[in-house]
């Protein structure tokens, strides 16, 4: 059931109706999958597997467990997580885009794949020990099912760990980072690929970023679907880690 935990108010310059974001987001993306990772090393600010594996450890991901990355992408939090795990059959991707599907399937190799929405998980009750999603919270229509979602499949103890991207404090840094990514990356995007979506993509991002909630709204969002031990991290000012924790199970029946 929707709880109208929007992560940001419709964007009409992309899209004229809120109905028709999950129809234009899962275009967008399978317009741009084949070139997504080029973007993604322009739009990471230096950083890489390196920060998706450290955050992945942090938060407790371990050897023994079983991850669901939901709106996986091109495999990059999945093959992070498949080399934590040593074991690519313990990772399931999950996304909407087609497109994005076949490049995490041509990206790493092993791992289960499946076309759904955050919001509505094919997956059993208590059946994953691990939830990641990474830097696309921004796209989902409703936190508050997709938090439900994540909250049922996991078993009692498991985490879940949400990579994200946000406005950092100070108007000086956020006219910085509004004038890169909002307007240099996506100019070389059009630049170096001028007949496909890259810039589209990047506008699009940028402006999910600059009207998404702020973190404290998230992690209310997250206590509101049952997690504990909430919190949000940030590297560089702007890399944002929210994480949680499922319950014991006995602790759920206390509640």
């Amino acid at each position: 059931m929707p709880t109208g935990a929007e992560p940001h108010r419709p964007l009409t310059r992309h899209y004229a109706a809120p109905a028709e974001r999950s129809g234009f987001v899962r275009d967008l993306f399978n317009g741009t999958a084949a070139d997504y990772d080029r973007i993604n090393g322009v739009f990471s600010l230096g950083t890489g597997g390196w920060y998706r594996r450290g955050a992945l450890r942090r938060a407790g991901l371990a050897p023994g467990q079983r991850l669901l990355d939901v709106a996986v992408g091109t495999g990059l939090v999945a093959a992070e997580a498949a080399r934590v795990l040593g074991d690519p059959a313990a990772v399931t991707g999950l996304d909407l885009s087609e497109g994005m599907l076949a490049e995490a399937r041509r990206r790493v190799g092993g791992i289960r794949l499946v076309q759904a929405r955050a919001e509505a998980l094919p997956v059993a009750d208590g059946s994953v020990d691990f939830v990641s999603m990474g830097y696309a919270l921004r796209h989902v229509a409703d936190l508050g099912v997709a938090f439900a979602e994540y909250r049922r499949v996991l078993r009692p103890g498991g985490r879940v760990l949400l990579l994200e991207i946000g406005r950092p404090e100070g108007r000086t840094a956020q006219a910085l980072l509004k004038a890169y990514l909002g307007r240099v990356v996506p100019t070389l995007c059009r630049w170096t690929a001028p007949r496909r979506r890259a810039g589209q993509l990047m506008d699009y991002y940028w402006d999910t970023i600059e009207a998404c909630v702020p973190a404290e709204a998230i992690l209310r969002h997250l206590r509101g679907a049952g997690f504990a031990d909430v919190r949000c991290d940030t590297s560089l000012g702007v890399f944002k880690a929210y994480s949680g924790r499922r319950p014991p199970a006995a602790d759920d029946d206390a509640a």
